[in-house]
């Protein structure tokens, strides 16, 4: 038996609930490929142990009657019905930090979280180089609390026929409100910590996949108090949009076989180019939608490396007050 609505990554389709279906599958999270065999399906796992992961000061999501709740598939954690936000440190080594931190949201379609594939597993290898990562566990729509249920409703959106008309990005930020304000709570708290965590608050950035990349680019434009230093959209929707003036670099990854985003144009990459903002793209050909840090055959799988050279060519990767290279800055 078999059912339509994932993939062979391990990813799944979430469309948005009601107060976000106008953003439609712009936001949805998933390779192309979509029927998958019964071992493949979701199962329940229970909520793991998350000791370092801090509660941040958002409150519960307004109206929330689920509970969180996680599931596994392709031996990768998600977790749905996130009514708290929670931010989770993952802190280099203190002999190779250089002072850089990433703010990490996974994707999937504001209904869940890829938190092992786009989250935790970014935010090590970040650490690894010597980086400080923030894995954002943010608050999501609400869906039906048992599995069975979920199912059906994740199976019965996206098989609806009629899609309604993308938003631009700024009309689609007015119904992620309880996720922008999550992001800048992560922001602040960094920020508030920086010297505990051994962190440089002027260069803070953020990271995101899929939704995530949207609440990336979202937190950007709201020009409120988080104002990342740099960030990276990796297999976001690239609509274009009105530039900050003081925007900040920004990398982007994309495969060109992505069902959702690699058809609609590449607005977001002109717009950053017309405002002379630094902007990097990486279009893959083959690598569908949702690889994350998945080990694939495509050359997609070398994203992290060149994200990694990147924010080493913007100095990331050395304390502040060095050159890329190691020499004294001037």
């Amino acid at each position: 038996m078999k059912h339509a609505g994932f993939d062979k990554s391990g990813r799944q389709i979430f469309p948005l609930r009601t107060r976000l279906a106008a953003v439609g599958l712009a936001l949805a999270c998933a390779l192309a490929g979509g029927a998958q065999a019964q071992s493949d399906r979701m199962t329940p796992t229970p909520i793991p142990a998350q000791p370092n992961a801090i509660t941040l000061g958002t409150g519960p999501l307004p109206g929330a009657t689920a509970s969180e709740s996680w599931h596994q598939q392709y031996n990768s954690l998600f977790s749905r019905n996130v009514t708290v936000a929670t931010l989770t440190p993952f802190l280099p080594d203190p002999a190779k930090a250089t002072g850089a931190a990433v703010i990490v949201a996974p994707g999937g379609g504001f209904r869940t979280l890829s938190m092992e594939n786009e989250g935790w597993d970014v935010a090590r290898a970040l650490a690894d180089k010597g980086v400080a990562a923030f894995v954002l566990k943010y608050r999501l729509n609400q869906t039906p609390a048992d599995m069975p249920g979920f199912e059906r409703s994740m199976t019965e959106m996206f098989s609806a026929t009629a899609r309604p008309p993308r938003p631009s990005p700024e009309a689609a930020m007015a119904g992620l409100a309880p996720q922008i304000a999550d992001s800048r709570a992560a922001f602040a708290l960094v920020r508030q910590r920086a010297a505990e965590w051994r962190v440089d608050p002027d260069r803070v950035g953020m990271i995101g996949f899929s939704a995530g990349a949207m609440l990336t680019l979202a937190t950007t434009l709201a020009g409120e108090d988080a104002k990342p230093a740099f960030i990276g959209l990796v297999y976001g929707p690239l609509t274009a949009v009105t530039v900050p003036a003081e925007a900040p670099p920004m990398f982007v990854a994309l495969a060109a076989d992505d069902p959702f985003f690699a058809n609609s144009g590449f607005g977001l990459i002109d717009s950053w180019r017309a405002a002379k903002r630094p902007v990097e793209f990486h279009l893959y050909e083959q690598g569908g939608h949702g690889f994350g840090m998945y080990q694939k055959t495509t050359t997609s799988t070398g994203w992290f490396d060149a994200y990694v050279r990147w924010i080493g060519m913007h100095g990331m990767l050395k304390p502040k007050g060095l050159a890329p290279n190691g020499a004294p800055a001037r």
